[in-house]
């Protein structure tokens, strides 16, 4: 692997600081992001290979660690074989063994709430899958995700099926509550069923939740609302919100920055604490030309924004803090490469690149152990 070095430590001063999210505080600005690893049980409980993986990060120096997408109900939402879910007490009592060990190492943990709609392709609960309409997602299955072939054809979702989806993430997020997390994103990004509804492309419905984006936005506001309800005003909530998707990553808004500014602005007026937006590459513009996704976000919902994409360079990290674009920064591959990619950039060491074996053949952590083992024996 090649290494890359970082010279000069005070330039990232800024991804130091302390910061706040509702009632959450943080140690710095760094935070891991959301990344699949399909390795809980196959009843969907967190295991204590997770615990030992999430920890690592808290060890590391993040002050905020977001959990792989969680599953929300033995319904529907589960989307890939070995998810972890939040959906009755077992699961809760194991993830509750997970955020202890991040908490004695310092960290602040969020459960990210999922339901995977069309997009499943791992679920033990139910052989079809459920969408806004009855149209097939773009692209194949993962394969690293123990998928194979075309996704099937959803079946429109009913208005009792809406509900109980709903009631889902409500439901999850009181277990996620008292499992000792310190706040709940909201999975609304990447293809999944609230971004699913929020697509022209995916949701062609006449009914109240289909049309305009005001009605395509009315899953994830309803959604937000049960939640917040559910766990009271003090709780953190965030929004985890993007254009591309794990199987279109070159989605845009059809009316670019028009959208987004509807989008953002309804996002305002709902008790949510954050927006998480997440791009490719988190700096570039969002349309082409003009302010990143991130820099809209803040523009038009006013609301603290954690941006994902390709940050795994403290220095454009930094850039992104200083020029107001975000206030927290989710890496992924860099998180993945480096539990300890805080501490290499506050001491100013060297950096390896990201080696994508970690997510080959399978992109659980017994992949990634085995694969890592395999390598050190191969260095040395």
């Amino acid at each position: 692997m090649n290494a890359t070095t970082t010279p000069d430590t005070h330039q990232h001063d800024c991804l130091f600081q302390p910061f706040s999210i509702g009632r959450m505080t943080l140690k710095n600005r760094l935070a891991v992001a959301p990344m699949t690893r399909i390795s809980a049980s196959d009843d969907g409980c967190a295991t204590e290979q997770m615990a030992s993986y999430y920890s690592a990060f808290a060890k590391g120096g993040f002050g905020l660690l977001i959990t792989e997408g969680i599953y929300t109900d033995k319904a529907h939402s589960q989307g890939y074989w070995n998810q972890p879910g939040l959906s009755d007490h077992q699961q809760r009592d194991a993830w509750a063994k997970v955020v202890e060990a991040v908490n004695q190492d310092g960290g602040r943990m969020v459960a990210q709430l999922m339901h995977a709609g069309a997009l499943s392709q791992g679920n033990p609960y139910r052989s079809d899958t459920l969408g806004p309409s009855a149209v097939r997602p773009k692209g194949q299955q993962m394969t690293f995700y123990r998928g194979k072939g075309e996704y099937p054809i959803p079946r429109a979702m009913a208005d009792h099926e809406i509900t109980e989806a709903i009631n889902g993430f409500a439901t999850a997020a009181v277990c996620a509550k008292q499992a000792g997390f310190h706040g709940v994103e909201i999975h609304g990004a990447n293809g999944y069923l609230l971004d699913q509804f929020l697509s022209e492309g995916t949701n062609l419905r006449n009914d109240r939740y289909g049309g305009d984006v005001a009605r395509r936005l009315r899953l994830i506001v309803e959604v937000v609302q049960a939640v917040r309800t559910a766990v009271g005003p003090e709780f953190t909530l965030g929004l985890r919100i993007s254009q591309g998707k794990v199987n279109d990553f070159t989605h845009k808004w059809r009316n670019a920055e028009t959208d987004a500014a509807l989008i953002f602005s309804a996002l305002a007026d709902l008790p949510i604490d954050y927006v998480h937006t997440t791009e490719f590459e988190a700096w570039q513009s969002a349309f082409g030309n003009g302010p990143s996704l991130a820099a809209l976000a803040r523009q038009y919902a006013g609301l603290p924004v954690i941006a994902n994409g390709s940050l795994h360079d403290p220095t454009r990290a930094a850039d992104l803090i200083v020029s107001g674009q975000a206030d927290v920064v989710s890496l992924g591959r860099g998180a993945l490469t480096h539990a300890d990619w805080p501490t290499r950039v506050h001491n100013g060491a060297s950096f390896d690149e990201f080696d994508p074996g970690i997510l080959s053949p399978i992109a659980n952590l017994a992949n990634e152990h085995r694969h890592r083992k395999e390598r050190a024996c191969t260095l040395h």
